[in-house]
């Protein structure tokens, strides 16, 4: 647990740096470089031969990375990291001959291995040279210090349009997030998540080659190739990126593993939950709520729409809702008010959600939701990820086809049934009256759908089950002067050890509502 926690820590700071100079890169007037100085030799480039090539490596022994200049490249940590900027003028198609110049990340303490990155036109790659005069090193002295074949850490897209703003990043192992519709970073994706949250150490594959397709300028849309290399497995990927609202990553990735695999994560999205409404007893900070997603989104192969709040637990946990054929599973971030947040800064109220869904036949498998202890925001701390029922052994070929939708609001919401809006959790019992410190009350806000114009009656149930404890005081009144509907119930349960906790909101044998779905770990209230 403690080398999966430090690795989300490290990839959080060292994710964040560069975009705090954003628009802040100073342009020296440098001339642009002859094209033999920024770009090796044309080679032919094909997607099928990159997927020759990932089966062909997959069949010979993993070969880990040389790392190359450590001792000057550990001296760039997070401060000196930050001085460190791309200069515009140098940037991939920066004379407006495609829709999204691609500016590059410099190497450093946390990311010490170089990534190829290639320009692709008409079926003809060559590799973009890494050349020291494409940075301003500010104050660092690093421009006299650093060797002239460091390489490239990773790459972003910009908007182009005269923007000094960017939207897309590939930076760390096989991480790659977007601003969204919103234009604020948040959660991320990754290519492929190899047993996380098992005794065993967590393994991080990388992108170590790119290809990035010239698009002509005025198009919103980009296509992009990648290498993935692992001791576990090897992959060769697809992207077709588009700019719009929401921001949409098609992905086509083939896998093949050198080692038979306890836990792949397909389509695998990290975020960070500290603390929001439904666990306030845990907050230590100012704001009312800290997090960049606030539940798990799933439309199971059966049509079934579940809502599950995110929890910040006292240890690792990972729960798993077993599917067939899955619509569509999510991390998203429902709550857009900033009243909520109070943060001006860091804008959790913006932070991108990000649906995921399948392309073609997935078959048997789960979504698995990992949640880590945390207390604070740096550490990314939840994710979630698709892992096929069948075995992931050697040999084997595995292609999987999804879209990625970087967007304010889930792409498909559920509309013949109402969403899950709020969580909150209190002292259960009737004011006035005796309560037991055991005995919490649940309190679940429910709009939209067949709920929007129902008005006021008292023969809707709240259905509620849970895996252990004593249910009562349950019922459903729908909110004054509004159009949600609000469930209540108690529960009442003895001992430590977590209670799963189903609920929905139904009507003479119709269901009204998602599922909320819910881990409550017993504590008491401190006495005041």
């Amino acid at each position: 647990m403690s080398r999966e926690v430090s690795r989300r820590r490290l990839l959080k700071h060292a994710a964040a740096l560069p975009l705090l100079g954003i628009g802040g890169a100073v342009s020296r007037g440098r001339p642009v470089a002859a094209q033999e100085q920024r770009y090796g030799p044309p080679t032919p480039f094909t997607f099928d031969a990159l997927r020759a090539e990932a089966k062909a490596r997959a069949q010979a022994p993993y070969q880990a990375p040389a790392v190359r200049h450590h001792d000057i490249l550990q001296t760039i940590d997070y401060d000196v990291f930050q001085q460190i900027r791309f200069l515009p003028e140098h940037a991939l198609w920066a004379d407006g001959s495609t829709a999204f110049p691609v500016q590059f990340f410099h190497l450093g303490k946390w990311f010490e291995e170089p990534v190829a990155i290639h320009a692709l036109t008409d079926g003809t790659a060559r590799e973009v040279i890494y050349r020291k005069d494409m940075f301003d090193f500010g104050s660092t002295g690093l421009d006299r210090l650093l060797p002239g074949d460091l390489g490239f850490a990773g790459f972003r897209l910009m908007h182009g349009e005269d923007r000094e703003r960017d939207w897309l990043v590939f930076l760390g192992a096989s991480y790659f997030r977007s601003a969204g519709p919103l234009d604020q970073y948040g959660m991320s994706a990754r290519g492929i998540a190899i047993d996380t949250a098992l005794p065993t150490p967590e393994e991080f594959p990388r992108f170590t080659a790119f290809w990035l397709e010239q698009a002509p300028a005025g198009d919103g849309s980009m296509t992009m190739y990648a290498l993935l290399e692992g001791p576990s497995l090897t992959g060769a990927y697809r992207f077709d990126v588009t700019r719009a609202s929401p921001v949409v990553t098609e992905i086509r990735a083939h896998l093949f593993p050198r080692a038979a695999i306890t836990r792949l994560g397909v389509a695998p999205l990290t975020s960070m939950f500290w603390f929001g409404e439904n666990n306030r007893h845990q907050a230590t900070d100012w704001r009312p709520e800290i997090h960049d997603s606030d539940g798990l989104a799933l439309w199971t192969g059966a049509g079934e729409r579940i809502w599950r709040p995110l929890n910040n637990p006292h240890i690792v946990q990972t729960n798993v809702v077993a599917d067939d054929n899955p619509r569509g599973f999510g991390l998203l971030q429902r709550d857009r008010s900033f009243e909520n947040y109070e943060d001006d800064g860091v804008f959790y109220d913006r932070r991108p959600s990000v649906w995921v869904e399948p392309l073609g036949d997935w078959g048997r498998g789960a979504v698995h939701l990992v949640e880590i202890p945390t207390d604070d925001e740096i550490h990314d701390n939840i994710a979630a990820y698709w892992v096929p029922e069948a075995p992931v052994v050697p040999g084997t070929e595995l292609t999987f086809a999804y879209r990625l939708h970087w967007a304010a609001e889930e792409p498909v919401p559920p509309e013949s049934v109402g969403r899950v809006v709020a969580t909150r959790l209190g002292r259960g019992g009737v004011p006035g009256q005796p309560r037991p410190a055991n005995r919490k009350k649940f309190v679940i806000d429910f709009a939209g759908g067949p709920l929007a114009g129902l008005e006021q009656r008292y023969d809707v149930e709240t259905v509620v089950t849970a895996s252990r404890g004593v249910v009562s005081n349950d019922y459903a009144l729908r909110i004054v002067g509004s159009d949600r509907w609000r469930a209540f119930f108690d529960l009442e349960v003895d001992g430590a050890e977590p209670v799963d906790l189903r609920c929905y909101l139904r009507l003479n044998g119709r269901t009204l509502t998602e599922t909320w779905l819910y881990q409550y770990f017993p504590f008491r209230f401190d006495a005041l």
